[in-house]
């Protein structure tokens, strides 16, 4: 019986939105307009979903999961929150529109993200 509860914990957290399955983790730029541009390297884009949260320890729930985009809401410790919807452009560009909770003050923006190379 515990072993098949393994089994099924594993298969659960092997779950990601369709759209994740054509990207591929490495070097990603993350822009806001002209106000803002980062580059970071993520081992799996999914974690681009959580951008405002991007180094927290935060649980994802799927909402919506379609051929070219996901909405996920997501929780980490100390009360922070958001929910995204993902659009994915290319295997290589992402939209991201990311709102919630963070350091106790909303938030809400577009991000675009471009897969610009390997770690």
């Amino acid at each position: 019986m515990a072993g098949a509860a393994l089994a099924l914990l594993g298969l659960a957290a092997a779950v990601r939105p369709t759209i994740f399955s054509q990207t591929t983790g490495g070097l990603w730029e993350v822009s806001r307009g002209n106000e803002f541009r980062r580059s970071v390297c993520v081992p799996d884009p999914v974690v681009l979903a959580q951008f405002e949260h991007l180094r927290a320890n935060c649980a994802r729930d799927i909402v919506r999961d379609q051929q070219r985009r996901a909405e996920i809401h997501y929780t980490c410790a100390g009360g922070a929150f958001g929910q995204s919807t993902v659009d994915l452009i290319t295997p290589r560009a992402l939209r991201i529109e990311t709102q919630g909770i963070s350091g106790n003050a909303p938030f809400h923006y577009v991000l675009q993200a471009r897969r610009v190379g390997n770690c």
